[in-house]
């Protein structure tokens, strides 16, 4: 009988050394858990006039929420699925409205505050490799702990977001643990193809090289500007987006710089066409045919200076001729800042951060909002131009064993949503992250 108990216990002993590698080598699946809530105050501002877009001039105080539980498992060799449903819940300040460079990027441009599960992302990938040079990939979000080589092809097809793939930022790309503000969690002015909650249907294909990436998307559009409902008419309604990412190092410390491109195509309004037919109070969705486009670039650079302290800087332009369809309305933006690890006051995973954005209009845009246009998330009903400038700091604490982070945080914004008779305006903020 102890011969066999012992003969048992080492046949399992053995099994599950054998999973244990086998997982770590080529993790079969995994899930992971977030949840991510932030409130921010605002003190009460003076304005000589208000429109329907405006940031509101009273204190306020306002609370988001979103629960995500991310699954990943592995199919077959190169293949993997991903499947994420997501809670989301409260509000914005102001119903998201009347700033540009929004102080939460954790907050959707939805009506209701009431909490709503959907699926945020459900795709499948396929990824085909050569080459004897590896990465050794970590178990984490929507991503499978193994080796994978650094010479790929790999196609995606299904529901993801646009950030999962492109725009990538080492100090600025993540709302729930880097900055808070729109203009930081990507390029400003690429007006990325997205749904009301910041989703989109398409593929998504990378060509990876060791110091080089190649990625390209082709992915569907919505029926209206901020919307919910995906336009059939794939021929006439879709984004396609390219990008070239380049790493390499400095001293040792590992930087990257990657190049943006994209052009939107549907059926948009056009301000100029929206001025000329009413010169007051224009309305640029009146109009919406196909065949209009909106194109632009962004190139987004990170550094580590040190093992402790970085820098980036990010840069980017649309043409601003079509409103504003997927994201928000920036037509030129500049963002640059840093990030310094907490390990000289003993504190290594805490990290204090600064960053500063320049956002402003194309002429078409200003001048439609000069008349007394509206956009979806801007319009004061008349316009004082200056370019939107904000400064953003934050204090990230690992308050328990790299689970549960708190950060405070604090943005000043002058000129809300590009007008000088409006604001300054301050914003302070608490972020709870729970991670696991």
């Amino acid at each position: 009988m102890k011969k066999t108990i012992l003969l048992t216990t080492l046949l399992l002993s053995f099994t599950l050394f054998v999973f244990a590698q086998d997982t770590l080598k080529q993790q079969r699946f995994n899930l992971h858990f977030q949840q991510t809530i932030i409130t921010q105050y605002k003190p009460s501002f003076s304005a000589p006039y208000t429109g329907t877009n405006s940031l509101l001039t009273k204190s306020e105080t306002q609370s988001s929420i979103t629960t995500t539980l991310f699954g990943a498992a592995r199919l077959w060799k190169g293949a993997q699925a991903v499947f994420n449903p997501e809670l989301s819940g409260g509000a914005g300040l102001s119903k998201t409205l009347g700033v540009a460079g929004f102080p939460n990027g954790e907050t959707f441009r939805v009506g209701a505050t009431e909490p709503k599960i959907y699926i945020a992302r459900l795709y499948f990938t396929q990824n085909f490799e050569w080459g004897k040079e590896k990465d050794t990939l970590t178990d984490d979000n929507n991503q499978l702990a193994g080796l994978k080589s650094k010479r790929y092809f790999s196609f995606t097809v299904g529901k993801f977001g646009m950030a999962d793939f492109y725009d990538g930022n080492e100090f600025s790309h993540d709302p729930r643990t880097q900055f808070m503000n729109w203009a930081l969690m990507d390029n400003g002015a690429w007006d990325y193809p997205a749904n009301t909650r910041g989703y989109v249907l398409g593929s998504h294909f990378e060509l990876g090289q060791p110091n080089w990436t190649l990625r390209f998307a082709f992915t569907m559009s919505t029926t209206t500007a901020n919307g919910a409902i995906w336009d059939a008419k794939i021929g006439h309604a879709n984004s396609q987006t390219l990008e070239y990412e380049h790493r390499h190092t400095i001293n040792g410390n590992k930087g990257t710089v990657r190049v943006l491109g994209f052009r939107n195509n549907g059926k948009m309004g056009i301000y100029s066409e929206a001025l000329a037919k009413n010169p007051v109070n224009p309305v640029v969705d009146t109009n919406l045919t196909y065949g209009k486009h909106k194109y632009g670039f962004g190139i987004s650079a990170d550094q580590y200076l040190s093992k402790d302290f970085g820098v980036f800087a990010k840069v980017s332009y649309n043409d601003g001729k079509t409103e504003t369809w997927y994201f928000t309305e920036i037509d030129r933006s500049l963002s640059f800042g840093g990030t310094l690890k907490g390990s000289s006051w003993k504190r290594p995973d805490d990290e204090l951060a600064l960053a500063f954005i320049a956002n402003g209009l194309s002429t078409q845009h200003r001048d439609y909002l000069a008349a007394g246009g509206y956009g979806f998330i801007i319009g004061d009903g008349k316009l004082n131009y200056g370019h939107e400038l904000i400064a953003e700091l934050y204090y990230k604490i690992n308050a328990f064993q790299k689970k549960v982070w708190l950060t405070p945080d604090y943005q000043f914004i002058l000129n809300p949503a590009y007008n000088k008779d409006r604001g300054p305006v301050n914003v302070l903020s608490l972020r709870a992250h729970v991670e696991f």
